[in-house]
């Protein structure tokens, strides 16, 4: 008997979709509702960042590189600063390496409850969503307190931070560390006690341990499919070397591994219990000294603009590892080259993997697993390519380019 032949039908998520909260194209090939094949689409919010900074010397860039994502805004400060440091050889105070570490502990909290509470809303739990939301604020209203700012802080510098960690701040943190130790626990057991939530994502969007070794999955994507990853463990980084950090893999709490969405949604709720312990740490151990290697502006900018070499940084980031590599060239105070590889950039590469054999309801919900940063993601660099390498190109003429790209795709 002949085998009977399948009938598929493409359908296109995004960029703008209800259940995505970033501008990305996936389509999807199904047969009835079923997900066979998937190809992801980026290329929505290109903004040039990198070749922007060539304009600017390295501090001014760091307005720029903490501008690149919202929400782990200072893991590329970070990596960025690491970068320039490593290039010019500069030794960051370790008082400053705590407070550094600190933020970003503040901000892992604000990313992975955000991130919690929408894969909530992904399923439509949106009394979870709410309560989501609700414990976000604690971290953001710390993040005030100390930099002024919920959303980029403004607080990493050439060679250190910019502001001390006063006994205020010490004060404000210690009660919003005891606030998440009681209420964090409600909302676990909410998500992972219901079980339409808990129907909804397990055996969702899975990714094996050797789709994500293969595939080169990071962060909490990679963990969660079992694999001992984390760069404050393995290459630490800042205080972390002091902070007996070590990988959340599911295997070590739970006996096993799904590479699921739940699974993913337990890494990052238990990786919040974490920081906690972490961010005691750091205020228990705080050293004195100085936050910053040289004050005065003027002379930190002497020193860069001296500076002849590469400079390479990759720090552990809330979605994963974040790299950022920087050319100093000697005698030019302006940045000749900067590149950042964000860890969405290879988690976006495990989906269409993620996809096949879930259901088309479910594909928001396997977007968001992977708490996708499309702007992190969505880098571009200029090269000789087709095109004269230096040409500048007008609006109209960049608008006539893609235009002529979509004739020759509609043709195809």
């Amino acid at each position: 008997m002949a085998k009977e032949k399948v009938h598929t039908y493409k359908v296109p998520i995004g960029p703008v979709h209800v259940g995505l909260k970033e501008p990305i194209t996936v389509w999807l090939d199904l047969d009835g509702e079923k997900i066979i094949d998937a190809r992801v689409r980026p290329g929505a919010i290109h903004r040039g960042i990198e070749y922007m900074a060539r304009d600017r010397n390295p501090i001014q860039v760091i307005y720029l590189a903490e501008r690149i994502c919202g929400i782990c805004s200072f893991s590329h400060i970070t990596a960025f600063l690491r970068a320039v440091e490593d290039a010019a050889n500069i030794q960051v105070p370790p008082r400053a390496q705590y407070i550094r570490s600190l933020v970003l502990e503040l901000e892992r909290i604000h990313s992975h409850t955000l991130w919690a509470g929408v894969a909530c809303y992904s399923i439509g739990f949106d009394s979870a969503f709410h309560l989501g939301m609700l414990l976000r604020e604690k971290v953001m209203d710390v993040l005030e307190c100390y930099t002024g700012n919920r959303v980029n802080y403004g607080v990493g510098t050439v060679g250190g931070v910019r502001w001390d960690i006063t006994p205020d701040v010490v004060k404000v943190i210690k009660e919003m560390v005891a606030y998440y130790r009681n209420e964090l626990g409600a909302f676990y057991d909410v998500v992972t006690e219901d079980p339409v939530a808990k129907a909804r994502m397990r055996h969702v969007g899975v990714l094996t341990y050797e789709e994500a070794m293969r595939y080169c999955a990071l962060g909490p994507t990679a963990r969660a499919s079992g694999v001992r990853c984390d760069l404050r463990w393995s290459a630490p980084y800042e205080a972390y070397a002091d902070l007996d950090v070590v990988p959340i893999v599911p295997q070590d709490y739970f006996g096993e591994v799904h590479g699921d969405v739940f699974d993913r949604f337990l890494v990052r709720v238990l990786e919040l219990y974490q920081s906690l312990d972490i961010i005691e740490k750091i205020i228990d151990g705080l050293p004195e000294g100085d936050i910053v290697f040289e004050k005065n502006l003027v002379k930190v900018l002497n020193i860069l603009k001296a500076a002849d070499g590469i400079g390479w940084s990759c720090i552990e980031a809330p979605r994963g590892d974040d790299t950022h590599v920087i050319r100093l060239k000697g005698g030019d105070e302006h940045v000749f080259w900067w590149k950042v590889r964000a860890p969405t950039y290879a988690n976006a590469v495990s989906w269409p993997l993620m996809f096949r054999g879930n259901e088309l309801a479910d594909a928001p919900l396997i977007i968001n697993s992977v708490d996708p940063c499309i702007s992190c993601m969505e880098r571009t660099l200029v090269t000789g390519g087709s095109h004269k390498a230096g040409q500048v190109y007008s609006k109209n003429q960049l608008l006539e380019m893609c235009r002529d790209k979509t004739r020759r795709l509609r043709m195809a």
